[in-house]
């Protein structure tokens, strides 16, 4: 079973209306950049996720690009039962900011481990292609090394380079002093 889409601006006017909006992006993404209002349920947490709360009321789940809500659309419906009304936003977070509509923004948080991923990925590659380039050919084996290990991070769906950044002091959590 698939969820009905709606545009960011419908989906607006439904939440105006009494809907509850469900964001189902992991805790690091939802802390850096998130739609007010939005119920938190991460997707890997769905089995855990009460909707007893929200009985009667419309449901619209969000992700960033939409794409995580279409696909699991049929886990999100079965989570939720056939009496409910529910929908996904066509284009998620992107388009929702896309059409204007308001996003709370905290740049203290860091973004998004799948964005890190890339960025240290990319810049091994690009150091280790300059160094085999200009330094010494053995330094290829850098690039080679990286490549191998996206190519099993994707089939795998385990990526030791996302687990090693998640230890990183800027990816953990905020200390509070204890009383």
């Amino acid at each position: 079973m698939s969820l009905p889409t709606l545009n960011p601006t419908d989906a607006r006017n439904l939440l105006d209306q009494g809907a509850v909006l469900v964001d189902i992006r992991e805790a690091n993404e939802h802390a850096r950049e998130k739609i007010p209002g939005a119920f938190h349920m991460p997707l890997s947490k769905l089995d855990e996720a009460d909707f007893a709360l929200h009985q009667g009321r419309p449901v619209i789940f969000h992700c960033k690009s939409g794409g995580r809500t279409a696909s699991n659309a049929p886990r999100l419906a079965e989570k939720l039962g056939g009496d409910w009304e529910a929908y996904v936003v066509e284009g998620g977070l992107d388009a929702w900011k896309k059409a204007g509509l308001p996003v709370s923004m905290d740049r203290s948080q860091p973004i998004e481990l799948q964005r890190q991923v890339q960025i240290v990925a990319g810049s091994i590659v690009f150091i280790g292609v300059m160094l085999g380039l200009f330094v010494n050919i053995g330094f290829m084996a850098i690039p080679a090394f990286v490549g191998a290990g996206l190519v099993f991070a994707g089939v795998s769906g385990f990526c030791g380079m996302a687990r090693l950044l998640m230890l990183a002091p800027w990816n953990q959590p905020a200390r509070t002093p204890s009383a």
